[in-house]
């Protein structure tokens, strides 16, 4: 090789050398900027919070009860006073077996929506603000169950009686229930109506109701079912008159009602040698609210534990949700250090490499730097 070629090697082979360190440097400098992303990660992991399922004994109290009669009364807040006495309150609850609640029903059919009538099966729907009138021979009268006496007047004004000496009486309605009462009995089944009517629109809204009697098979009993109009104005139906939608309908039944008591002043409250609470004296009170002395009633408490079913669902939940986002975090987490890792190591081949070729540059450097060092000395004696 002659002194030239050996030198222009020697260049190429430390350009190469030189590449090779500086590409040696970046993948470094990758490998440090992986290293740093998987630190943050392991950080991230670090900094999570574990969802912990909650405990039943979280949503646990316990509750103090006593009864009055037909009253049950849970006990709210018991606040100490100075004076030895407590201030209390207590929840008030019993069942009301007349009460309005929901009831099923049965496909509502119409002709007319807006107009009705409305039918269920072949009953229908009587709406309970209309008087019961009768036909006597093709006269509209009014009964009168003071004097028995049938008016064309629904005041039943003097002068507007109808003559009843043989003549047919008959009743303005197709109601199989109302064909069994006598005029007295509609007359107080009218009355009746009216109590219904009052429960109905203190608990659902003002309105018209209309009404129809079920007959129960076992003790033959006539129930009502009551339905809003408005509901079935506002109802789905099909081209058959049929409906189509839901429709609200309620009944004569059980429910349970409530009423709080705040704050009674001057309670006392027993307890036993455990201190568990056993009885609570509760006085009575002037017009003016404050307690008249000796004048308790004395009602022995009931000790249970309740547990709020529906927060401890809704908690139970909410740590099922956490438990599921914080899984796919880790997840996520995880699937991103593999990566990073997979990257490290496939920099950390290539840096292998890298020293490889390295080392086979220096061989073959020392080697050229030999020739040209033999080459320079050659030259020198050849002109000494």
């Amino acid at each position: 090789m002659g002194m030239a070629a050996s030198q222009a090697r020697f260049l190429g082979l430390t350009a190469r050398k030189t590449n090779v360190e500086f590409e040696g440097q970046q993948i470094n400098q990758q490998r440090t900027t992986l290293s740093n992303q998987s630190a943050n990660y392991y950080n991230d992991l670090l900094g999570m919070s574990v969802p912990v399922p909650p405990s039943v004994d979280d949503y646990t109290k316990t509750v103090y009860t006593f009864e009055d009669g037909a009253l049950t009364n849970q006990i709210t807040a018991m606040i100490a006073q100075g004076d030895g006495t407590y201030t209390v309150s207590y929840l008030r609850q019993w069942k009301d077996d007349f009460a309005v609640v929901s009831a099923t029903t049965s496909i509502v059919n119409t002709p007319d929506k807006e107009n009705g009538p409305f039918y269920v099966g072949s009953t229908k729907l009587r709406d309970m603000s209309d008087a019961i009138t009768y036909d006597i021979d093709g006269t509209t009268a009014y009964y009168n169950s003071e004097d028995q006496k049938y008016y064309t007047d629904p005041n039943f004004t003097a002068g507007t009686e109808v003559d009843t000496t043989d003549k047919t009486v008959k009743l303005n309605s197709e109601d199989e229930y109302l064909k069994t009462l006598s005029p007295d009995q509609i007359v107080n089944l009218q009355k009746e109506e009216e109590q219904y009517l009052s429960l109905l629109e203190e608990k659902y809204g003002t309105g018209n109701y209309l009404v129809r009697y079920v007959k129960d098979t076992t003790t033959g009993e006539y129930n009502p079912y009551f339905y809003k109009l408005s509901d079935l104005q506002t109802a789905n139906y099909d081209n058959n008159g049929n409906s189509q939608s839901n429709i609200n309908c309620y009944k004569i039944g059980s429910e349970t009602k409530s009423e709080e008591v705040k704050a009674s002043t001057g309670c006392k409250i027993e307890k036993d040698s455990s201190g568990r609470y056993i009885n609570i004296t509760i006085p009575q009170y002037d017009e003016s609210g404050n307690p008249i002395a000796d004048t308790g009633v004395t009602y022995a408490l009931t000790t249970s534990t309740v547990t709020d079913q529906d927060a401890y669902d809704d908690a139970m939940n909410q740590y099922e949700f956490e438990k599921y986002e914080y899984d796919q975090t880790i997840q996520e987490i995880n699937a991103k250090i593999e990566i990073v890792q997979a990257q490290d190591k496939n920099l950390e081949l290539r840096l292998k490499q890298l020293d490889t070729e390295q080392d086979a540059i220096s061989t073959e450097m020392d080697a050229v730097q030999k020739v040209i060092e033999k080459n320079t000395e050659s030259t020198f004696k050849t002109f000494g």
